[in-house]
């Protein structure tokens, strides 16, 4: 009874560590944003297309994470957050959760492919290989990685527009364009708090490289950028004026918090307004889904 009670213990803690490294938290924010793309399409999309994109979005999203996990095992020993992440303490080796990866990312191509489009899969490919390949190495060689990560971070609503509308065209862009920006001012603040971490890990952050007041502008000029971004959804006939009134108050209340943080005396060394501002980018990007919602509500009943 003993050694069957264990064999599960041993099983469940596997099962976890292969949930890890998939980062579900991210997971499911990436999820949310590829519904959200997916509900401001023209056309309404057969239940089994959402079912596809949803979980061939996922298995993009997880791969990505978990091969990006295997890149980083060395710095991650050397950070607080990640040190104990099942490849920095051997609980799993490299090859095995290279497999994991490898099947994700093959699993959501197929899915994506048959279940949606080849336009769809093409997209979460070029996501997939652009964050592996191209963001994850840059990270230890310039801080100007934070905006080429953002590009396959900001696919998500992309995924859920052409799933609906097999297309690339200029609602989709700015979907797009919203996530992308929003990211900067997002990652930022992260790699303020969280300085000393980065830097004992070698990966070149804005605050490592050129010091915290300059990210705090660079957050200042993305929240800046991140109103007109995401009101050009209404001029292209996407949302109405309930949206418009929303976001514009959602994107000065965050460029007004943006900016607070100039006014600290003690702002070289002040982590307190760069958590604000994280949470506040947290809050704000699921406030703007609500509001493209309740206005889309809003037009198809009034």
């Amino acid at each position: 009874m003993t050694e069957r009670r264990t064999r599960e213990s041993s099983l469940t803690e596997r099962a976890r560590d292969y949930l890890a490294l998939t980062k579900p938290g991210i997971v499911r924010m990436c999820l949310v944003m590829t519904a959200g793309g997916m509900w401001l399409a023209p056309e309404p999309s057969h239940w089994t297309v959402w079912i596809a994109v949803l979980i061939g979005s996922a298995c993009a999203v997880a791969s990505a994470n978990a091969f990006n996990m295997v890149m980083e095992r060395e710095g991650d020993r050397k950070m607080k957050r990640t040190r104990m992440r099942p490849l920095p303490t051997g609980r799993m080796a490299a090859w095995e959760a290279n497999v994991f990866a490898g099947l994700l990312a093959l699993a959501s191509m197929v899915i994506l492919g048959f279940g949606t489009n080849w336009l769809t899969a093409g997209v979460a490919l070029f996501a997939l290989v652009s964050y592996t390949l191209v963001y994850t190495p840059l990270k230890r060689v310039t801080p100007l990685a934070l905006v080429i990560g953002a590009v396959p971070g900001a696919i998500p609503p992309l995924l859920g527009w052409t799933a609906a509308t097999n297309s690339l065209d200029l609602p989709g862009a700015v979907l797009f364009g919203i996530l992308l920006v929003w990211q900067m001012p997002h990652f930022l603040a992260i790699a303020i708090f969280r300085k000393q971490d980065y830097a004992n890990a070698g990966i070149l952050t804005v605050p490592v490289v050129r010091g915290e007041t300059v990210a705090k502008v660079q957050a200042i000029a993305w929240a800046l950028l991140l109103i007109p971004v995401s009101l050009a959804l209404t001029p292209l006939g996407v949302t109405g004026n309930l949206y418009m009134g929303l976001a514009l108050a959602m994107g000065l209340v965050f460029l007004g918090w943006t900016i607070k943080g100039l006014s600290s005396k003690e702002f070289e060394s002040d982590v307190r307004w760069a958590r604000q501002v994280f949470v506040l980018s947290l809050v704000y990007l699921p406030a703007l889904t609500l509001a493209l919602v309740a206005d889309l509500t809003w037009k198809a009943f009034f």
